[in-house]
């Protein structure tokens, strides 16, 4: 099915994809990918479909959706890595006659190639995969094709911020072991510095992935992640699983500091502030925690809360 949805997301609202590769055609043969392995990755650019059939299905799911739904951008996130498909601007192109911003989630691969950039120049919204700029951790993780050059592909993503109208916006897996280590996770937020994301999100596995047994990061090294992710960015989310509903507002207290918990991590005073209206706060608070909804992490002499996350695992 090339194009499907719509479908709730944090990040776009309203999402009709457009699966423009087959599974599985993929630069890329990432550990925590929940579409499976890359069985024969690969780094040329090519046509998967003819222009007029990714086209004509998007036209059709729209006029579907439009009967009872609601639309809010046209998201290009196969079950490959997008930017392979030779025709892909030619496709933003037509798709940009529809009256909705347009969306690629991409890992980033191959923007080294002026011809990739181009092609995404004309979007809305571009979410780059960030895991490590490290040259031994970015094989282990992402594992890509021989042929991809971690350094050419930084400079790429570089080249790309500075000139992109749009927004642009990363995502940084997470894997205990791996590339949770203080050193790691603060090379990464000095590139992301650079390029200067609109915001920057911190994921970890929750759903089951193509290598078996993944480590999920405990809450403290997640915490620890986001605040040195803070010193150099100004919107950095949590992504830990929970349902697109439950981060709508909902006026009342106890959800409220649930909702917020499950992306930011908030510290003591703050989070008995919101209570403030519960009776008591502290008891409130403190029965969170022992019902396991939160969990309480010491920080560098504070108290924080954060909303204990789904993972893989659990």
């Amino acid at each position: 099915m090339i194009a499907f949805g719509s479908i709730p997301s944090r990040r776009l609202g309203a999402s009709l994809g457009i699966n423009n590769i087959p599974p599985k055609s993929c630069s890329y043969d990432c550990l925590y990918c929940q579409v499976g392995r890359t069985n024969n990755r690969e780094f040329t650019s090519r046509s998967f479909y003819e222009v007029d059939q990714v086209v004509t299905a998007v036209q059709k799911r729209v006029r579907e959706v439009e009967v009872n739904g609601v639309i809010d951008y046209l998201s290009f996130v196969p079950d490959g890595e997008p930017t392979l498909d030779v025709n892909l601007g030619r496709e933003i192109e037509l798709l940009r006659k529809l009256p909705f911003k347009i969306a690629v989630i991409t890992n980033g691969s191959m923007l080294g190639r002026e011809s990739v950039r181009r092609s995404l120049a004309d979007v809305d919204l571009v979410s780059v995969k960030v895991d490590s700029v490290e040259e031994i951790t970015w094989h282990k993780i992402n594992r890509p094709h021989p042929f991809l050059k971690l350094s050419e592909i930084l400079i790429g993503m570089e080249e790309f911020a500075r000139n992109f109208q749009g927004e642009l916006i990363t995502e940084t897996m997470l894997l205990a072991g791996i590339n949770d280590g203080e050193a790691q996770v603060k090379a990464v937020a000095e590139f992301l510095h650079k390029i200067r994301p609109s915001r920057a999100y911190i994921a970890i596995p929750t759903r089951p992935t193509a290598q078996k047994n993944l480590k999920v990061c405990d809450a403290e090294t997640l915490m620890r992640a986001y605040m040195i992710f803070k010193r150099y960015l100004d919107n950095v989310e949590l992504l830990t699983g929970f349902s697109e509903e439950e981060y709508r507002a909902t006026g009342k207290p106890v959800d409220e500091l649930l909702n917020i918990t499950a992306v930011h991590p908030m510290r003591r005073a703050e989070a008995l502030k919101l209570l403030e209206n519960t009776g008591s706060a502290v008891e409130a608070l403190d029965r969170l925690v022992e019902e396991g909804a939160l969990l309480r992490i010491d920080h560098e002499g504070q108290i924080f809360f954060l909303r204990k996350h789904q993972s893989v695992n659990d």
